[in-house]
């Protein structure tokens, strides 16, 4: 990878919309040359995809939430079976090190469903809250 592809990701990244013809005058290549390069990047498995940034307010999700997950033991089915069952609300379940054994990301329409979703989660796992502000 060379400092075009480089170029060419950093440019995809901030707009994957772009066209062929856009990319390559940024980057000094003809259309077609780009378009190749940034083939290239998929078959090799750099790009792996494209998304989009959704205003989650405008969808009617005002709560925006990051929840520590604390589980004892080491058997954690019946919680990771709950989480995939909160698909709408749940963005990203990672699996971290340190304090706690997941963290969670987590979209809500207000703080009613917020606290429903919590009284569910206590029967698999103790947490700590982080509201986001702005």
């Amino acid at each position: 990878m060379d400092q075009t592809d480089k170029k060419i990701i950093e440019e995809l990244c901030s707009n994957s919309r772009i066209t062929m013809k856009e990319l390559g005058e940024i980057v000094h290549l003809t259309a077609p040359a780009a378009a190749a390069r940034v083939q290239k990047l998929k078959d090799n498995g750099v790009i792996q995809g494209y998304s989009i940034k959704v205003d989650q307010a405008k969808l009617g999700c005002f709560t925006y939430a990051f929840i520590n997950i604390y589980i004892e033991g080491t058997y954690h089915q019946p919680y990771l079976s709950f989480i995939q069952t909160k698909e709408g609300y749940v963005i990203n379940n990672y699996k971290i090190s340190g304090d706690g054994c997941y963290l969670l990301e987590c979209r809500f329409p207000g703080n009613e469903a917020l606290n429903l979703f919590l009284l569910e989660l206590n029967k698999y796992a103790n947490y700590k809250l982080s509201i986001v502000i702005n």
